[in-house]
């Protein structure tokens, strides 16, 4: 049996500034070093890149303000993994 590939497709990192309030938790979450604080203490992707998608910034901000698009739907990361 055949090892699966590893995939990594870019994901859109969405903050909407007028519901951020700057807490700073999605930053405090990110793993990665994706988020980072602006010089008007909002949340933004500094360097989305290196976003692989693990949905924690957006699961622990209490304001809603951060959305992941690209492949967020499991079914989606299966059958793309599956069709390599």
């Amino acid at each position: 049996m055949g090892r699966l590939a590893k995939i990594h497709e870019p994901y859109e990192i969405n903050v909407k500034n007028e519901w951020c309030k700057g807490c700073g938790i999605c930053v405090g979450f990110c793993s990665r070093n994706v988020l980072a604080m602006n010089a008007d203490g909002k949340a933004y992707a500094q360097h989305p890149e290196k976003c692989v998608g693990c949905n924690k910034c957006e699961i622990y901000c209490p304001d809603f303000a951060i959305s992941l698009g690209g492949l967020t739907d499991g079914a989606d990361r299966k059958d793309k993994v599956i069709s390599r």
